[in-house]
């Protein structure tokens, strides 16, 4: 159960006639980007107000500088930004899931706050969308203000992924795109615990398409993308979309007694004609270690599953909210 507290209501009414467009932006220790971010959507709204309405919610994830007082003055100098505040932090898909269970649009955008999801792109996304696709996301073609370690976390995501999916979530797509509403509302109806939001995405379907671009170097403060972080992500998303780790234990079972067995044949055939039973005491050892390395290997594996299965067992949800502004 969410706990709501309704701070304000303040909004621009809508033209009648024209779509609205949700876009969605968590924002978690993002002081040094939200008034730009702000500016720079302004913008692309205004740029666009001859067809279209904009409402952006930005949903304060738990920050602990002062995100959240500039976002109240966001709301009060332009009724278009609508904030939400969470209870703590819900990480960047607890945010997001958050985020698109308040909008309301015909179409919505998801970002992030680091403005390395350029704002000038969403024009872009719109002619798509006039063009009939449902699903516009932007394809990473060059990562600029990464490290080498950062870029290779990525790839190395990414290859295995697409690997472990069937090519479900393609390779370099970002979270920031924009759907239709339909998209949107049918990834809302979905309850799973464990929200990998992109592989969401990808698992709907829809008519999609790609727009490839540079993404630029954050505006300002510091990436929460750490390696172990997004390992724990790459790793969850993974998990929570594909099955083949699962049936590499039974490969690798078969595959280990076949070896065995035929080891097992060898070392007899060596004894019935050499007299020596084995190669040597260190030999069985190593083979020995290996297969107890594989054997804690599957069980990790096996518990990777339990633990999604714990969460989903459990029922919680996925954010909660602690005050609302224009919404």
């Amino acid at each position: 159960m969410t706990a709501d507290i309704e701070v304000s209501t303040t909004s621009t009414d809508a033209v009648v006639g024209r779509k609205l467009i949700s876009v969605v932006i968590p924002a978690y220790n993002e002081s040094d980007c939200v008034d730009e971010l702000a500016r720079r959507l302004a913008d692309v709204a205004d740029g666009e107000k001859d067809q279209y309405d904009f409402e952006v919610i930005i949903v304060e994830n738990g920050s602990q500088d002062d995100t959240w007082e500039k976002l109240q003055k966001i709301h009060a100098d332009d009724g278009r930004f609508k904030i939400l505040q969470l209870a703590r932090n819900f990480k960047m898909d607890g945010g997001l899931t958050a985020g698109l269970a308040f909008a309301t649009g015909d179409a919505c955008v998801v970002m992030t706050a680091d403005l390395q999801d350029p704002p000038e792109l969403i024009p872009e996304f719109l002619r798509k969308w006039e063009e009939g696709y449902e699903n516009i996301y932007m394809v990473v073609s060059e990562r600029q203000g990464t490290g080498p370690l950062r870029t290779f976390n990525s790839k190395a995501f990414y290859w295995l992924a697409g690997k472990l999916t069937d090519g479900a979530i393609p390779r370099n797509a970002s979270d920031f795109r924009l759907v239709d509403r339909g998209v949107y509302e049918t990834i809302n109806q979905m309850q799973e615990r464990n929200r990998f939001i992109r592989g969401l995405f990808a698992w709907a379907g829809y008519k999609s398409i790609g727009i490839p671009h540079r993404r630029p170097p954050r505006f300002g403060g510091e990436s929460k993308a750490h390696s172990l972080k997004v390992l724990d992500l790459a790793f969850k998303g993974i998990f929570a979309h594909s099955y083949v780790p699962l049936r590499l234990i039974t490969v690798t079972g078969l595959g280990v007694s076949a070896i065995s067995a035929i080891v097992l044949v060898a070392f007899t055939l060596q004894f019935l004609f050499s007299g020596v039973p084995f190669a040597g005491f260190g030999t069985l050892i190593g083979f020995i270690l290996l297969l107890f390395g594989i054997l804690f290997s599957m069980i990790g594996i096996v518990s990777e599953y339990v633990g999604l299965i714990y969460e989903e067992v459990k029922q919680r949800p996925n954010f909660v909210v602690r005050r609302r502004l224009g919404l």
